[in-house]
């Protein structure tokens, strides 16, 4: 911990009343008199003039009055030890399914029970967002259509909130990957990061996108967006339900990123827990030292000083009162 001045210059002024009281002509006040050519002979027989009484203690509190001054203006600070920050600078985009499919409850909870795929995704993609504590996070849902259910935020609580409320069908029955992509490309077009990670859960397969997906991918990379497709359910499934595993491989191709897949809630724990571990956080250091204003002091020093010169008279006035 060490003292500073933020206006160092401002202890020039300190000797500014010696060179005030040098330098100026002293005060003479005028006043109208009456001359008297017998004003000598009076002036013999009256008594001496009083001498003037000592100045020695308000000389003294009016000089540490103008110095306790002087140093309130030059801003004296404390400046503590360093204090060192990590932080992060990666946008993570993750874009979850809410197809018709994803009610259906194929998937063992911990207890035993059968869940829907929505439930156990919505367990994973929370212990996701916990891990990731210094990334903004965005979150994109599809079905027939994709929304930004939440922009880029670090605020991780309101992203788990806004998981509680999802459910099937809420964007429609269908499954719309591309859009999503294209939504995200979107998305990450005005970020300012360089790290741009995009994690995309499915149970199915693209029903009919504006943009097929491995095109919305080729864009999304061009903007150095990194896809990791994570496919759920059953791989073997036929009809609307079947998962088309070759097109989300070609889709992690074409971004540098990769496709995964998990049958079951432990599976795909472990999926993200895997990219956690593939995309960590770039450790960006802050540091900085706290500085904590002390001006307070001085110039509260200063005004019971000046409260003290001024109530000085008047407490010798009391003094010479007859009791």
């Amino acid at each position: 911990m060490t003292f500073a001045l933020d206006h160092p210059w401002a202890l020039a002024l300190a000797p500014l009343p010696l060179l005030v009281w040098f330098l100026l002509p002293a005060y003479r006040e005028q006043s109208v008199a009456l001359r008297m050519p017998f004003l000598a002979h009076l002036a013999e027989g009256a008594p001496p003039p009083d001498a003037p009484r000592a100045s020695g203690p308000r000389l003294i509190l009016a000089s540490l009055a103008w110095l306790l001054l002087v140093l309130a203006i030059a801003a004296p600070v404390r400046i503590e030890p360093p204090v060192t920050r990590e932080t992060g600078g990666r946008d993570v985009l993750l874009a979850l399914d809410l197809s018709g499919s994803m009610d259906t409850k194929d998937m063992a909870g911990p207890d035993g029970t059968m869940i829907s795929r929505l439930d156990a995704a919505r367990a994973v993609l929370k212990e996701f967002i916990t891990r990731r504590k210094d990334d903004r996070i965005g979150l994109i849902v599809f079905g027939s259509a994709a929304f930004v259910l939440a922009p880029f935020t670090r605020d991780h609580q309101v992203l788990s909130s806004l998981l509680d409320e999802t459910f099937p069908r809420m964007a429609g029955p269908q499954t719309m990957i591309g859009d999503a992509i294209g939504l995200a490309a979107q998305s990450f077009e005005h970020g300012q990061v360089t790290g741009r990670l995009m994690v995309l859960l499915t149970d199915g397969n693209d029903t009919g996108s504006r943009v097929p997906p491995p095109r919305a991918a080729e864009i999304a990379g061009r903007l150095g967006v990194k896809i990791y497709a994570v496919s759920l359910g059953d791989p073997a499934a036929t009809g609307e339900a079947a998962l088309d595993i070759p097109t989300l491989e070609q889709i992690g191709r074409a971004t540098g990123g990769a496709h995964f897949h998990a049958t079951d809630p432990a599976a795909l724990s472990e999926i993200y827990r895997r990219i956690d571990a593939m995309e960590p956080t770039p450790a960006q250091a802050q540091s900085w030292r706290p500085r904590t204003p002390l001006f307070a002091w001085p110039l509260g020093g200063f005004a019971l000083l000046t409260a003290l010169l001024l109530l000085l008279p008047e407490l010798r006035a009391l003094r010479r009162r007859p009791a």
